[in-house]
Order: structure tokens, then sequence, then C-alpha cells
């Protein structure tokens, strides 16, 4: 039933959830499912659908599952997305995307960079929610894929009718920014050569997406409508190199973070003048967004820049001090006689912990000193460790057709088990949503059917390892996504406080007389898996994602439609009421930016008034004169 991994030097498979992962070691992806595209019907339905049950209780789900089955193969050559992120965007003459346009993401199952075989990936292969959809015939992109969410049938002839009155108009309505000014410098993302980066928050606080602390900090300003502070250009790969990873960005207090090629780089958060620049031998494999209250993290990186002939394997791991530059220390990890390539880094209680398939490490954080390994057998490894204000491993046990993933509270210093939850046997891959309160994520039997890795949360007591409430999530009412299979604590739409789970639904009609269509975030008790009966709307033709806690509150960014700039509210966590942060610019150059930053497949931060949103990979799969890997937005 397996197949072998993708042979090398193919384009990678476009358009999965993220972009490919680093990976240490080939494996045997899971078997296939073919994709079943939706054939749309001739006449809109009488009434328009309605969107996810928002009360529905948690349904049990089956124990036993197999991973997020791969999508179709790769086309011979990138497909050419729709330009206009959201609903009803006029029809254009099509342009080829530039890099960071989520449908010119490199997909999870083509072959990796520098023609190394790439692992499976659990994510499906349609094109993110909230792109509009051809509205016009188009000539069929050979090898374009299924799968993924289903065509709203009524939304696709109703942009028919809106793209031929948008036609008529002029092709689109021009917007004046929130702010009121006309200058060019300020509202425009053509101008300037600067980098930057982004970041999430401190060891054990709201950044984690875990335990409540303190109070909301994020206040709206006198006025809310931002400028562009800054962009950083793409960077080039070297020749002959297809994709090369750029993941890891931080935000500090006066520092915005960004890795680069083989270089991380610290920019003023205002200005995006360059502060520092630490060179590195390579290219950066993972990083984790946790930051140490004197702002030092860790990454994973190359040894060296990869080449066609040598891709070069993810052995070092690092400590950054991101106030000074510098790096405080790089160590490495052997199984048996061999470097270990790791899959992913974190940092909770003081201890850099590293995973993958072929072993782990833990090393003090300040000092480098090894801590610990885990302990490894023929058939239990620890796949990877969420941080934070805790130390969680996710361990392997078990043949692949019997599967058992033990969820450990590990004591940071002495890596002992302080509590385990044992899931059931079957499900192959699960993500640390949060460690304080500890929430994992899982797709149980491969149920979420959207390949988004998600079909139910586990709300697990970290102090006896006993579960306390399952969480059911249908792949087809909320709009979650977990990269569990080497990312552990790589989840976006979500996050965790109050003892409350804050998740996206899917986008669905708005209803009643409009046939736009909009998204909710709601909210799960952790104690007893139900809906709170909160809800807080995107508002129509927005998305919503939930990004991060701030104390009790949510900060929450809504993906804007065609003709308008994004947003950043602050969702009460009681009265779940509003409170609008920032509103983007509406020029078209901006938007042109703004809308390639897609909440499932960049890194979106926010903090003291200051939007930074990024992309983790630089490609050579861009016909644009100018891309961006960075954006940087701010209010007065």
């Amino acid at each position: 039933m397996s197949q072998p991994p993708p042979p090398p030097n193919q384009p990678p498979q476009q358009p999965g959830f993220g972009p490919p992962q680093e990976p240490s070691e080939p494996q045997t992806p899971a078997p296939s499912a073919p994709a079943t595209p939706s054939t749309p019907p001739a006449q809109p339905p009488q009434q328009p659908p309605a969107g996810p049950d928002l009360n529905k209780a948690p349904q049990p789900q089956p124990g036993y599952g197999y991973p997020q089955a791969p999508g179709t193969p790769p086309p011979a050559a990138p497909p050419t997305p729709p330009q206009g992120p959201g609903y009803g965007y006029p029809q254009q003459q099509q342009q080829p995307a530039g890099y960071g346009y989520p449908a010119q993401q490199p997909g999870p199952y083509g072959p990796g960079a520098y023609g190394q075989p790439q692992q499976p990936g659990p994510y499906g292969q349609q094109p993110p929610y909230g792109y509009a959809q051809p509205t016009v015939p188009m000539q069929a992109q050979a090898g374009q894929p299924g799968g993924g969410r289903k065509i709203n049938a009524q939304v696709a002839i109703i942009v028919s009718a809106v793209v031929a009155i948008a036609l008529i108009v002029g092709c689109g309505v021009w917007y004046a920014n929130s702010s009121g000014k006309d200058d060019d410098k300020q509202t425009t993302a053509e101008g300037g050569d600067t980098k930057g980066g982004e970041g999430d928050g401190k060891e054990g606080g709201s950044g984690d997406g875990g335990a409540t602390t303190g109070e909301a900090e994020e206040k709206a300003p006198a006025a809310t409508g931002s400028k562009v502070l800054f962009q950083v250009p793409s960077p080039k790969v070297p020749k002959g190199v297809t994709t090369i990873s750029i993941a890891g960005s931080w935000l500090t207090d006066s520092v915005y973070a960004k890795s680069g090629l083989s270089e991380i780089t610290g920019y003023d958060r205002k200005s995006g003048t360059k502060k520092w620049t630490l060179d590195l031998p390579g290219p950066v494999c993972a990083a984790t967004p946790h930051l140490t209250e004197d702002n030092k993290t860790a990454i994973v990186h190359k040894p060296a820049m990869p080449s066609k002939t040598d891709p070069q394997a993810c052995t070092e791991v690092a400590v950054v001090d991101l106030a000074a530059g510098s790096k405080v220390w790089t160590k490495t990890a052997k199984s048996g006689t061999m470097p270990v390539s790791f899959n992913n880094v974190t940092i909770g209680g003081g201890t850099v912990a590293a995973g993958s398939t072929s072993g782990g490490a833990a090393w003090d954080l300040a000092t480098g000193d090894e801590r610990w390994a885990p302990k490894t057998s023929d058939s239990c490894y620890d796949a990877g460790y969420g941080g934070g204000a805790k130390l969680v491993a996710v361990r392997k046990c078990g043949s692949y057709d019997q599967r058992q993933l033990h969820i450990q509270n590990v004591d940071p210093k002495t890596g002992d088990v302080l509590a385990e939850y044992k899931m059931d046997e079957g499900i192959e891959y699960a993500a640390v949503v949060s460690t304080d309160p500890l929430v994992v994520a899982a797709d149980v039997g491969d149920s979420a059917g959207d390949g988004s890795g998600i079909s139910d949360f586990f709300s697990i007591d970290n102090k006896t390892g006993k579960l306390r409430a399952r969480l059911s999530a249908p792949g087809d009412e909320f709009a979650a996504r977990c990269d569990a299979i080497y990312k552990v604590e790589n989840c976006t739409g979500v996050t965790v406080g109050n003892d409350r789970l804050y998740i996206a639904t899917e986008e669905h009609d708005s209803g009643g007389d409009s046939y736009g269509q909009t998204n909710e975030v709601v909210a799960f008790d952790l104690a007893t898996g139900k809906q709170t009966g909160q809800r807080a709307d995107a508002g129509e033709n927005y998305e919503i994602f939930p990004l991060r806690m701030d104390g009790p509150d949510v900060i929450a960014y809504k993906r804007p439609p065609y003709d308008k700039g994004g947003q950043v509210v602050s969702i009460d966590g009681e009265s779940f009421k509003e409170t609008i942060l920032m509103e983007n610019p509406s020029t078209e150059a901006v938007r042109d930016v703004e809308s390639r930053m897609s909440p499932d497949y960049s890194e979106i931060q926010f903090g003291q008034g200051g939007l930074y949103m990024s992309s983790v990979y630089a490609s050579d799969f861009t016909s644009r004169e100018k891309e961006y890997s960075v954006i940087a937005f701010g209010t007065e």
C-alpha cells in the first residue's frame, strides 16, 4: 500500500497547506486517496447554505487512523492563481503570481529542495478559502490539484455576476486609506528596500497560546489607520536551487528579527533600519516562536549552504540572543555514530529540546550543556516537543500499523516523565497547541477530510495525565490547521487561554440578502469540551483568524475582501466584544503584498501597534520584478 518518495529534480507540489518541510530522512508515504473535485450545479440553491453548526456537541470519533493521504502528482509548471484574495474580486488578466501567494507555495508532497526526497505532509491540495475562484472560461491547467474544500456552487455563480458589474464600472473601486492620507511613501509597498521579520510572545507568556497571565497590553490607538513601515524584498536563491527555508521571525520591544538565506537580521521595529546581522553557515530549518524574558530563542540550521549535489542536513541547534544579535552556543547530537538531523526545536523551563525521527536531545539554555536525551528503543522515539510554560513531548511507540502516541509532560531539567496520556492506537500524528493548559490536536481516523490535520482537540490534565475533555472540531466546520508531522508546535487559526480554546470556523455564506462570505471565532470550554456560545463575527467578506492571547483577550487578524486592507482586532475574553486595533491601507499596491501573506502560509504577529507578516520560504518560482518576504504595518 505504500509508495516510494517522489523522484528528485521535480518542481514542488502545488499548492498544499504550507511550504515543503525540511526532512531529516525519507519516510514511506501513506496510501494516497484520490481527490474528487466538486461540480457546481447549473442553478443556485433556493436558500443560501447554512454556516457551521456553532452549537454542535462533540461527537465520539473512531480510535484508528492513518496518515493524511498525499494529493495528486505535481503539475508540470506552477498553476496561475487568481490575483484577488477576496470574494467578488474583479476578473483581470492572469499574471503568474510571485512567491508568497498561497497557490505558489511549494506543496508538501513534491521532492524537497535541491533534489532531496520529500517526506509526506498532512495537508490537502486545495487552495485556501478566501481566494476567488475563476469566474470566466479559462484554459484548463494540466495537473490541477483537486480535493480539499468543496467549491460553493452559489458563490461560483454569484461571483460571475459581481465580476461583470465590476468590469462595467471600471474593474474595481479605489478606496482611500483609513488615515485619509494619499502619501505613496506611506501607503505603497513598491518603495523601499529594507528588510524585516516578525515574532511571537515570551516564553511562558501569552505568545505560546497557553496559560492566561496578566492584563491585556494591546490598546486601540486614537487613529487605527496604519501605514507601511517597511518591507523586505524576497532573497534570491542560488542558481540551481529551487527553494530555501527562511523560517523564523521574532518580535522584541525594540527589534524585529527575520531569517534570511544564511543569516538572521535584526531591524528597528518602526523604521526597518538594520541594527545587526548574525551570519550563519547555512539556512534555518526550524525555529521556535518562544522567547525568554531576556530575548533569547532557539533555531536549527544547516552546517553549510545546500547545493544540488549536497542538500545538507539540519544538524545544528543554536541559541540566539536577539538583543545583542549574537549566537550564544551551537550544539549537535548523534544517534550511534551518525549526526541527528532535527525537524523541530523549542524552549521550555530553561531547556532547549529538539526532536526528529532519528533521535532527540536537550540542552541547558544558558550554557549549552547537555541535560538529557530521550530514551530510545526499537519501538519508541520522541517525535518532537512543545514548549513555553512547560515542556511536553510527543512520543511515538509501536509499529506503523499499530502506532500509539504518548503525550508526556516532561521535567525540563531531567527529562523525567511527570505525567502521561496515551492516545488511542492508530492516531499517527499529534500537535501541541498549548502546554499550559495542555491541549493537543489530532486527525483521528483521517476524518478531518480537508487536509487540516485536525478532527479533534484533546484537553489533558498535565499533572495527572488524565483526559479532561475531547473537543470535536470537524474539518468542514473549523479552519484551524496543524503541521503535526514535523513541526509539532505549528498550528494556525487557534489559540488557548482562560481555560478555553478559541478557533476559527470555516468560511460560509453570510446569509440573508447578501451573497458574501464570512466566518467567526468561537470558544470551547476545555473542562467540558462544549462550546461556550461566545462568537466573534468577521464581518461580510472578511475572514478572521485568532493569532494569540493578550492576557484574557484574543488578538485576531481579519483577512480582507479584495478592495480593503486587513484588520487587527482584540476580542474581549468574556464579552467577545471586538475592538479594532489597526486597519491597513486599501491601495492596490499594498493589498497586492498583504494578500500574499495568507495566515495559513505565513508568519503573522502583532505587538505594540505593529503588524508583521512574512514568508517562510524563498523560491525561484516567480516572474515578478519585485517580491517581498516581509511587510510591516504600524499606526501613528
